[in-house]
């Protein structure tokens, strides 16, 4: 609980990946994948409840393993290839028995958030309660700065805002941008559910480094990610 407000942190992970099978049960550094999130929201001084949601009997006995609640299985029809976690969500609150104000979603493909990112996130939230209903997650985008990215006209290079080609762009001169990641999703419940996600004009951006923000998709990125983990102390 944070200011009165009851806190509920969903995991999303459902079985079935086709990239990548059994993707959000893979072990990484030691840890089913889905493990990760669960243990950095149970590290929360805020968190009050964690529901993994998953349609599988064995992802749920894993998700229980690591001291989240699974009450119940997430129904077939929320468990395809075009299900959207919104849809998860909505449901998954109707189903509950009890009320929150807070909604934290962490995804399993992002194992690298930090318990001291979901509190902060939160605190930054309460902070702005008057003035934002939801905060998510975010990094600068540097190397692929829009002004660093190109179009093709019958093979020919068009810069993407038309800049002139013949002006180096130097990257300290560039304003800053940034991008969405999978870090962390915090909402208000109800504005939640009245805007059916996120992302809206009532949203706030929690940065976080670059190497936070490496999201699994691929064999490829959990042999970058158990990397980033035993260096985590150098890039912190």
């Amino acid at each position: 609980m944070i200011d009165g407000k009851r806190v509920l942190c969903v995991v999303p992970a459902r079985s079935g990946s086709k990239g990548l099978k059994d993707k959000n049960i893979r072990e990484l550094a030691g840890k089913p994948l889905l493990a990760w999130p669960v243990c950095c929201a149970r590290g929360s001084k805020y968190i009050d409840r964690i529901i993994v949601s998953t349609d599988s009997e064995k992802y749920a006995g894993i998700a229980r393993q690591y001291q989240a609640d699974v009450p119940f299985l997430r129904p077939e029809n929320l468990a395809q290839d075009t299900t959207t976690t919104i849809d998860v969500i909505e449901d998954l609150l109707k189903q509950l028995q009890e009320s929150y104000d807070i909604l934290v979603l962490l995804e399993p493909t992002s194992p690298l958030t930090e318990t001291k990112d979901i509190d902060v996130a939160l605190e930054s939230l309460i902070g702005s309660w008057e003035k934002a209903d939801a905060i998510v997650g975010i990094t600068q985008e540097i190397k692929s700065h829009p002004a660093y990215l190109l179009t093709l006209d019958e093979e020919k290079l068009i810069h993407s805002l038309n800049a002139d080609f013949s002006k180096a762009v130097r990257r300290q001169e560039l304003p800053e941008v940034y991008r969405m990641d999978g870090t962390l999703y915090i909402s208000k419940v109800d504005a939640l559910l009245n805007k059916h996600g996120f992302y809206h004009d009532r949203t706030i951006g929690f940065i976080v480094p670059e190497w936070k923000s490496y999201e699994i998709d691929s064999m490829t990125d959990f042999i970058c990610i158990e990397a980033i983990m035993q260096n985590r102390e150098v890039l912190s």
